[in-house]
Formats: C-alpha cells, structure tokens, sequence
C-alpha cells in the first residue's frame, strides 16, 4: 500500500467515508423520485434484484483492485495487466462527467438550506412566496446566484480533499454521516404525522406489477440499476480509491455487505421523507427532481412557523450527503492524478492537484449551472440539457460499461481465486465463493447488459422496450 498517499486510520471510518460516498443524492433526490416515476414497489423489487445480481459483486470486486495494488483506477488496473488500462480511463472519466453536474446539485443544496436557516429567524425569503414552482424557477435562471452557491460548495470539497484521507475525508465523514442518520430519522417522524401519509407508504410498499407488462420492465430494470450504480458510487473510481486506502487486516466481504446495505436502508428512509409528503399535500409523486426543491419545499411553508426548522433540517442533510458523495468522486481523481505523478518519479503536492482538479470542474460545471436545466436556451449537445448530456456520459454509459468490464475481468481474466486470496488476507474470511463466482461469470454480466440497454432505451427515447 501507498503510504504517501494517505490510509483511513480505522475501519469505522472506511465505512463510514465509503457509505457517505454512496449516500448522496442519488439517494435523498433520485431514489424517491425515480421510484415514483417507475411503479413505486415494482422499481424497489428491480432495484434489490440488481443489487443482488451485481450490487455486492461490483462493490467487492473495486474493494480489491484499490486495496490490492494501493492506487487509483488507472494505475490499479494497469497494474494488474496492461490491457486492463482503459477500465481505468473509463472510472476517471466517469467521475469527472458526474461532478460536472453532481456540484451544480450540491449548489441547489446549500441554497436552500440557506434560505430556510434564514428564514427559521425571519420567516420570510423562501416563505413569503406561495408558489415554490416559481421560487425554484427564479433560482435556477438567475445564473449569478447558481454560480455563486456552486463555487462556494466546490470551495468546501476543496478544504475537506486538503485535509487528505485521514485528515480530512475521514474526520469530516464520521461526524457528517451519524448525523445525516438522526437527521433524516427526525423529518421522517414529522412527515409521518401528517394527515394522508399513509397512501404514500401504500405507495412504496404495496406491489404493483404494471411495470412488468409486456418488455417496458426493461426500461424500469434499466433505470433501477442506472440509479444502483449511480446511488452506490459504482464505476466511477471512487470506491477504488478508497479501497486503496484500506488497511489488509479489513473484511472486505464484510465491508462489501455493509456498504450497499446501509446505502439501500437510507434509499427507503429518503423515501419514507418524500413519498408520504407528497400524498398527504395531494403532489403528483412523478414529479422529478422538483419533488426535492419545490414539493418538499412546499411541505414546509405549509407547516406554519415549525417549517423553517424543518425545511432547514432536511436540506442540511441533503448537503451533506452530497458532500460525502462528492469528496469521494473528487478524490478518485486527485488520487489518479497522484499516481500519475508518482509513476513519472516525479513528487507532487496534494493541495495543489487538488486545486487544480476542482477548477477543471469548477468549468465543466459552468454549462450545467447556467442552462437552467435546459431552460436557459444554451446550446443542447445531443438534444439533452446539460445536466442529462453529462448524466448520460456517467451513470447512463460509463459507470455500467465499466464495471461490466471489471466483472469480465474478475470473473474470467483474474478469476474468483484472485478475489478471494486478497479477501483472505491476514486471516479474513472469504464466504460464499460459489454466490460470487456465479455472479461474476454469469449474473453480473448479464445484469450489466440488461442495464446498459435500458439505459441507452430510456435516455434516447428509442421505444425498443416500451
């Protein structure tokens, strides 16, 4: 291992950096929202099915590559074989496409968890209007204040990815994500007390096959594993490079378990916050991404003078989970440029690879911040908004081509034997060899296609499954 480059000082604080990195908002925005645009109970059952299939194996298997070799995606697989090299490329660039987007959403976060600590003493801004659909609307065109909030929580991954593995990631996540917990249990009790909360719980939880009619269950199969990926931090380098800063002596059958299951209890939780607010104010639980900046906003200015408290506390910990979620992005890329660096003999310094990896991103972010989510009238590459042009390129392409390509590699190129000597190490335990070698040469790989087809059925509208 890469002492140079850092190590988490203890598993705690792995679990708890490596689950902030898939609790994000993938779960507290996308979770609930695609939940209720794809069959409610019909989306989770496909969602667990994927995390099953593919879920634990791809998890487990970017545990070993990052702790096997110690360095980020590129040199990880280089170093495992040569011709495995563009697995790595694929990771990185994923990761940088999904932050040129994910920190333009950070920035709705802080705004809005802002706006409601303001209002908690003056219950005005956000709250003196009665039509959080135009509030909403007014922030996202006006492109100084958008830019303003994403450069000011770009500046906060900056200090915290400063601060290194240790330092900074770890101690910012121990205490960032029991209290993301507590948070959210809060606002699920309050949300539970409203009148017509349980028509949303019904929602979720009661079965509802329409989805699996006809070949439309593939579009749903597609966007559940789209959004497993894109909720577990899968494919995108960042679970690597946290394994790479993981000690020999760790579980990583464990950790692998622990990890999406603790991500998947949060997903529900999020839900559980959502679901039955949309129900007991009659919203229209398909509502998208508003369902987070203008339903839930509108929960709170109807709660009288307790919904700044709670708007604030709610959005709070939606900032938070896209911040553990976007440090750990950050830092795959960081790390690979630390490892680019090392490879060429040459030293490097972490603040300033860092500084210049946010900068980069800081300008990618620019389109997706000022297009209004393709309401500004900016140019459209490919005919998608900014915001799903690069959400295309990550979760859509991307991340589930890439851990296709590692479950190949794990299951066919490395084989499970390789798998299971790194779990081994200094006495861990490696169970259930036949669940994960059934999963790499078959289950994984076939999920993975599944995956990519809807995927590229549901971003271009092609009707092939629906």
């Amino acid at each position: 291992m890469s002492e140079s480059k850092g190590q988490f000082n203890s598993n705690f604080g792995f679990i708890m950096a490596t689950v902030g990195s898939a609790v994000g908002l993938g779960n507290l925005w996308g979770f609930p929202y695609k939940m209720g645009t794809n069959g409610g109970f019909a989306f989770f059952i496909l969602y667990l099915l994927m995390l099953c299939m593919t879920g634990f194996s791809v998890m487990i298997a970017e545990f070993a590559v990052g702790r096997s070799t110690g360095k980020a995606p590129i040199e990880a697989y280089r170093e495992l074989n040569s011709k495995y090299t563009i697995v790595g490329y694929f990771a990185v660039a994923a990761a940088v496409f999904l932050l040129a987007f994910y920190c333009t959403l950070g920035g709705y976060t802080m705004k809005y968890f802002v706006e409601n600590f303001i209002s908690i003493f003056t219950h005005g801004g956000i709250y003196s209007t009665g039509d959080t659909s135009q509030y909403f609307s007014d922030f996202i065109n006006n492109g100084g204040s958008v830019v303003l909030y994403l450069a000011l929580f770009m500046i906060i991954n900056l200090i915290i990815i400063m601060g290194g593995v240790a330092g900074g990631i770890e101690k910012f996540t121990t205490v960032a994500m029991p209290a993301l917990f507590i948070m959210l249990i809060i606002v699920i009790i309050k949300v539970l007390t409203l009148d017509g909360s349980g028509a949303g719980l019904s929602f979720m939880f009661k079965p509802n096959m329409e989805a699996f009619q006809g070949t439309g269950w593939i579009n749903v199969l597609g966007r559940a594993g789209g959004q497993m990926f894109f909720s577990l931090s899968l494919g995108m380098a960042a679970i690597i490079t946290y394994g790479s800063y993981l000690s020999k002596k760790e579980s990583l059958v464990k950790n692998a378990v622990i990890v999406p299951v603790a991500d998947t209890i949060v997903a529900l939780m999020a839900g559980m916050a959502v679901m039955p607010a949309c129900f007991a104010f009659n919203i229209e639980p398909s509502g998208g991404p508003g369902l987070l900046f203008i339903t839930l906003q509108q929960v709170f200015n109807d709660m009288g003078s307790v919904g700044p408290f709670f708007g604030f506390l709610l959005y709070f910990l939606v900032f938070i989970a896209a911040i553990t979620s976007s440090i750990s992005v950050a830092e795959a890329v960081v790390s690979a440029a630390i490892d680019a660096r090392i490879k060429k003999g040459k030293s490097y310094n972490r603040k300033t690879i860092a500084s210049i990896v946010i900068c980069i991103e800081f300008l990618l972010n620019l389109p997706t911040a000022l297009d209004a989510l393709g309401g500004a009238g900016l140019p459209q590459p490919l005919g998608f908004c900014w915001l799903d042009f690069y959400d295309l390129l990550a979760e859509g392409l991307l991340m589930p081509f890439g851990s296709l390509c590692l479950a190949i590699i794990v299951g066919y190129g490395l084989k499970v034997e390789w798998l299971q000597e790194e779990c081994e190490a200094e006495g861990n335990k490696f169970s259930g060899k036949g669940y994960w070698k059934a999963c790499f040469k078959v289950l994984s790989p076939l999920a993975m296609v599944f995956i990519l087809l809807g995927q590229i059925d549901s971003f271009f509208s092609l009707g092939i499954f629906g």
